[in-house]
């Protein structure tokens, strides 16, 4: 049965315009872009160049700012020698996650802990690389790649740092992927299967293949942007013409009401309903029917009315048909609130995350919900709709109390969390 309510109580996040939370909600408030020319990808002239990296992170670097444990930095040390970038990044933002939550490793509850990953696919470069490397001279590759090329690389690598016993698994949903294992972990709590959920995503990490598929799909943007990067991302504008690519790795720790009033931690918000639906189609053609049914699931789930919601930070991509789509499926559900409810984009300031967009998305409406404040949406300069109540060009001061947060994916994947703040 049903009846743990399910709190957020930790956060923590590295990505183009912040490597930690207190970076990233100065960076929304300012509506600092992190997107300008790819720096560190391997491109192999790819004709688009334009994306919002993770610049300038060293995670051994990282921890000489933070008071850590030395046992745990210790760990991390022995557990991360030669790891690559994405790891360093989402095991930065689980620490983060994991210490504002005023948890401690070793616990004798680990056993009640859970460890959920979001995404899939996300060695594809490690692949690429060592597929060029080795590919004439096989057996001098490193015995470390049969474990690195897994997904479940990362749930280990998380449950040995953490020292988590409880169930551990990679949720894959393309782009809903980081929405989807919030779901998956709110139901785990909610049913009384755990009392602690750890749910992180690393960022993407592809290959010059990948990228490419992306570009002669039609599915990213950029190449008219080139001369001026920070203009590319325009969700709901009518000079959009695609997503454009972000790294972002984000953790939340989701744990029941009882254990965090026990524990007497801070409630950073609630998540009170969610829903996951299919639209029985393998392309990446978004669809009204699959999205609204997504909406008004999530609003059942969470008990709640349509005057419930305050804010919406929509899916948003960029694309033509996707924003198109989204703002269809919304004014279907919502009628008339669309003009009382904010509607956002936070990709316009961090890019696609991908995989991890959800979780990235929900650190956003969690940041907004307590601190009191709309980021931008940048580049909105033409609305393709002027009928909503779009976020601007600059932060706005705004009172919100129930947020909705979309990620739908190819695939015809359509998720939708709701999440409160807390009054405690």
């Amino acid at each position: 049965m049903d009846t743990h309510k399910v709190a957020v109580t930790g956060q923590g996040i590295v990505c183009s315009i912040g490597h930690d939370c207190e970076e990233f909600n100065s960076a929304l408030k300012l509506g600092i872009s992190g997107i300008g020319k790819l720096e560190n990808m391997n491109l192999e002239g790819l004709k688009v160049n334009v994306g919002a990296e993770v610049r300038n992170f060293s995670l051994s670097r990282y921890l000489l700012d933070k008071s850590y444990p030395v046992e745990l930095l210790s760990r991390v040390k022995s557990i991360m020698r030669r790891m690559p970038l994405i790891m360093e990044t989402v095991v930065a933002s689980a620490l983060e996650a994991f210490y504002s939550a005023g948890l401690s490793c070793g616990v004798s509850t680990s056993d009640r802990m859970s460890v959920l990953v979001a995404g899939s696919n996300f060695s594809q470069n490690l692949h690429y690389r060592t597929a060029s490397r080795y590919s004439s001279s096989l057996e001098y590759l490193s015995p470390s790649y049969a474990l690195q090329f897994f997904d479940t690389n990362f749930v280990g690598t998380l449950s040995e740092l953490f020292g988590v016993h409880g169930e551990g698994f990679t949720v894959g949903g393309a782009s809903a992927s980081g929405n989807a294992a919030l779901l998956q972990a709110y139901r785990l709590i909610k049913s009384g299967y755990a009392d602690v959920c750890i749910v992180a995503s690393p960022m993407a990490d592809f290959s010059p293949i990948e990228l490419q598929g992306f570009y002669n799909l039609g599915a990213m943007g950029g190449i008219r942007f080139e001369k001026d990067p920070k203009s590319a991302c325009r969700p709901f504008d009518k000079d959009h013409e695609g997503f454009i690519l972000g790294q972002g790795s984000g953790s939340l720790i989701l744990e029941s009401m009882e254990s965090a009033k026990r524990r007497k931690v801070r409630v950073l918000a609630e998540i009170i309903g969610g829903s996951i639906v299919l639209d029985g189609n393998r392309l990446s053609d978004a669809r009204v029917q699959g999205e609204t049914s997504a909406m008004l699931k999530a609003l059942k789930d969470g008990d709640i009315t349509l005057g419930d919601i305050d804010y919406i930070n929509a899916h948003g991509t960029s694309t033509p048909l996707g924003d198109e789509i989204e703002l269809n499926a919304i004014k279907s559900i919502f009628k008339d609130e669309i003009n009382r409810i904010w509607i956002n984009s936070t990709k316009s300031l961090t890019g696609h995350c991908l995989f991890s967009a959800g979780i990235v998305e929900a650190i956003a409406c969690i940041q907004q919900l307590n601190n009191g404040f709309i980021h931008p949406n940048l580049n909105l300069n033409c609305p393709i709709d002027s009928s909503f109540r779009f976020a601007g060009k600059q932060s706005t001061q705004a009172n919100i109390h129930t947020a909705m947060s979309n990620s739908f994916a190819f695939g015809g994947i359509n998720t939708s969390i709701i999440l409160k703040r807390h009054e405690s």
